[in-house]
C-alpha cells in the first residue's frame, strides 16, 4: 500500500476533539484521532497538524459576550495550544515522537515555530503539531494551516470535517444538498461554499495548494486520503480537461 503524497497538513477543527460532549477534549475521541494519525505515520508520510479551539474557546463568541476581539483571538489561540498538547500527549502514546511548535513564544510549553526546525523534525519522521494560529489576532487556524502547508512545503491540506465533503449547502438541514467531487478554488469563493475562510482559500490557490475535505468520523478515511483513493471533496486549481 503505497501512499500518493509525501507530506501532508491536517487541518482538524477544536470541535472535532469533543467528541459527544459538548464543550472540552474527549478522551475517546482524541485516542480515535491519534490511532488514525499513526495509520498513515506508519505509511511513511511526513505529517503536521493544526488544531482549533473551539471546543474550549472561539475568539468571535467571545467577542459576543463583550470580550475585546484582540483579547478573544489571543484566549482562542490559548485554546489551540491546550489542545496541540492533549493530542501530542494521545500520539506520543502510541511510540510517535512528536513535536508542539506554537506561534506564540512559550519556551516551557512548546517551542517557538521555526520553519527550518519543523521541516526538520518531519525529516526525521516526528509529526508536527502547530499551535497558536498564526500568533496574530484576526486571522482563523484555517489561515493558519494554509500559511503553515505553504511554509512547509505540504503537498496537501487534508480538512477533516464532520461531512463527506463539500455540499452546495448544509447536507444536514437539506436532503437535496448536492455534493462536489471536485470545485475549483474559484467556486469557492464565489459560491461562498464555506469550507475554510476566503483568507486561506486565498492563499491556497496562489500557490496552487490542494485541499481534501473529508469526513474524519468515520475510522480509516484519513488512510484513504493518502493513498488516494477518492473520498470527499477535492478544492482544485482548475479541471483537467
Amino acid at each position: 500500500m503505497k501512499a500518493v503524497y509525501k507530506r501532508m497538513l491536517l487541518k482538524l477543527s477544536g470541535e472535532a476533539l469533543m467528541g459527544e460532549q459538548e464543550f472540552g477534549i474527549s478522551a475517546k475521541a482524541i485516542k480515535i484521532y491519534a490511532n488514525q494519525i499513526k495509520e498513515i505515520h506508519d505509511l511513511g508520510i511526513e505529517l503536521a497538524i493544526v488544531i482549533g479551539g473551539g471546543n474550549i474557546f472561539r475568539g468571535l463568541s467571545g467577542a459576543d459576550q463583550g470580550v475585546d476581539r484582540v483579547t478573544g483571538d489571543h484566549m482562542g489561540m490559548l485554546a489551540t495550544v491546550i489542545n496541540s498538547l492533549a493530542l501530542q500527549n494521545a500520539i506520543e502514546k502510541l511510540g510517535i515522537q512528536t513535536r508542539v511548535q506554537t506561534a506564540l513564544d512559550m519556551p516551557k510549553v512548546a517551542e517557538p515555530f521555526i520553519k527550518r526546525k519543523a521541516i526538520r523534525h518531519l525529516e526525521k519522521g516526528r509529526v508536527v503539531i502547530f499551535g497558536a494560529g498564526t500568533g496574530n489576532p484576526y486571522f482563523t487556524t484555517d489561515t493558519a494551516a494554509a500559511l503553515r502547508a505553504i511554509e512547509i512545503n505540504a503537498d496537501v491540506i487534508a480538512k477533516a470535517t464532520k461531512v463527506d465533503g463539500i455540499y452546495d449547502k448544509d447536507p444536514v438541514k437539506f436532503s437535496d444538498a448536492i455534493k462536489y467531487d471536485e470545485v475549483t478554488y474559484d467556486e469557492v469563493l464565489t459560491k461562498n461554499l464555506r469550507v475554510m475562510d476566503a483568507t486561506a482559500i486565498s492563499l491556497c490557490r496562489e500557490n496552487s495548494l490542494p485541499i481534501l475535505v473529508f469526513n474524519l468520523l468515520e475510522e480509516g478515511n484519513m488512510k484513504k486520503v493518502i493513498i488516494g483513493e477518492k473520498i470527499g471533496t477535492r478544492v482544485i486549481e482548475k479541471y483537467n480537461e
